[in-house]
């Protein structure tokens, strides 16, 4: 089984004022999909957070990271800033057709500014925070999950 991480970005999840709902979607979703996932880990808002966390789960042979939260406008929304210090190649037309999905539920999803990306051989995608929103990506990101952790080791197309 593929090692695979979720880990939610929130300042008031990581504070205790408020439950982590968006995280458990992901990591059922992933567990669903096969994938090896522990429990969501919780981290505050930030850049500086976000690339701290990144960097031990891929120390942890984690090749699979979601991350949820923080990826709005919001002064400490700042889940992209973080991402991009750690991924060594964009994938933007998963992150694009993440926007393009959330669409259909909600004009709200044009002003995510989460990315995807590859660093080693690991997969890193960025989803906003609500528990809807994990819900409608999940299928997204796995759908192409599996060729892009094959592609990066080596096999063939």
């Amino acid at each position: 089984m593929i090692p695979a991480a979720v880990l939610t970005v929130s300042d008031r999840s990581a504070a205790g004022v408020r439950a982590d709902s968006a995280g458990p979607v992901a990591v059922r979703a992933l567990r669903d999909a096969g994938f090896a996932c522990a429990d969501a880990t919780v981290i505050p808002d930030g850049a500086d957070a976000v690339e701290h966390a990144l960097r031990e789960l891929l120390d942890a042979g984690i090749r699979l990271i979601i991350t949820s939260g923080g990826t709005g406008v919001g002064p400490r929304d700042e889940t992209p800033e973080g991402t991009t210090r750690v991924i060594d190649r964009h994938l933007p037309g998963i992150a694009e057709e993440l926007r393009r999905a959330g669409l259909a539920a909600t004009p709200a999803s044009m002003l995510t500014r989460g990315l995807a990306g590859v660093v080693g051989d690991a997969l890193i995608v960025n989803l906003p925070g609500s528990p809807k929103a994990v819900a409608e990506g999940m299928p997204v990101v796995l759908s192409v999950a599996g060729h892009v952790l094959s592609q990066l080791h080596g096999e063939d197309h």
